[in-house]
C-alpha cells in the first residue's frame, strides 16, 4: 500500500482501520483517565494526611475528644479512654514517623556513598528541590 492510497477517501471506509483507530484513541483516553484520577487522587490522599497531622500538632486531639464526647454522648470514664487511645495512637503514630525518617536518611546516604563529587552535589539539588516542593504541599 502506497503512501497515495491510505490517504484516499476510501481507505477511511475500511471498517478494520476505522475500529482500529477508535480502539487507539479510546485506550489512550483510558489511560490518560486513569493517570488523571490516580494523580489527583495522590494529590488529595497527600492533603489530608497533611492536614490531620496539622490538626494533631496544633491541639487537634482536644478537639477530637471534645467532638467525640459531644457527638457521642461519652461519660467520663468514655472521655477519659477515649483520650488515652489518642495519645497512644499519637506517641505510635510520631515513633513510625521517626522510623520512617531514619529509613529515608539511611537510603539517602548510601546513595551518597555511590556517587562521585558531582553527582554529590547533583543528588544535594534534587533532595533540596523535592523537599521545598513538599513543604508548598
Amino acid at each position: 500500500m502506497s503512501l497515495g492510497a491510505a490517504s484516499s477517501p476510501n481507505s477511511w471506509r475500511n471498517p478494520k482501520l476505522v475500529f482500529l483507530l477508535m480502539l487507539v484513541f479510546g485506550c489512550g483516553g483510558l489511560a490518560g483517565a486513569v493517570a488523571a484520577r490516580s494523580h489527583y487522587r495522590g494529590i488529595a490522599l497527600r492533603a489530608t494526611a497533611a492536614a490531620q497531622q496539622k490538626a494533631w500538632k496544633e491541639g487537634g486531639k482536644d478537639i477530637s475528644v471534645e467532638r467525640f464526647r459531644k457527638e457521642l454522648s461519652l461519660t467520663e470514664e468514655q472521655t477519659r479512654e477515649v483520650a488515652e487511645v489518642l495519645d497512644d495512637f499519637m506517641k505510635y503514630y510520631q515513633t513510625l514517623q521517626a522510623q520512617m525518617d531514619d529509613v529515608r536518611a539511611n537510603g539517602k546516604e548510601r546513595i551518597v556513598h555511590l556517587l562521585n563529587a558531582e553527582q554529590r552535589e547533583k543528588f544535594s539539588r534534587m533532595m533540596s528541590e523535592l523537599q521545598a516542593r513538599q513543604q508548598i504541599r
